[in-house]
């Protein structure tokens, strides 16, 4: 992947960060009213499991943001 990041390309990696964000606030409400509710435990296990992808897609993202720093 192409280390820098052009400004179209950035635009568009914030906008695909904002709904990626959105999601996992969404799923990790699904799955606190789901644990609360005592729901299905195969639903409940995908719910985290597709939480925890959009947590490394939201991660990938960001480091692809933030230019490297050398301290």
């Amino acid at each position: 992947m192409n280390d820098q990041v052009t400004k179209p390309d950035e635009v568009e990696r914030r906008a695909r960060l904002a709904t990626l964000m959105q999601d996992h606030r969404d799923l990790d409400a699904a799955i606190q009213a789901m644990e609360e509710s005592g729901g299905d435990q195969l639903a409940l296990s995908r719910l985290k499991k597709r939480k925890l992808q959009l947590k490394d897609e939201i991660a990938e993202i960001n480091t692809a943001l933030l230019p490297d720093i050398i301290a």
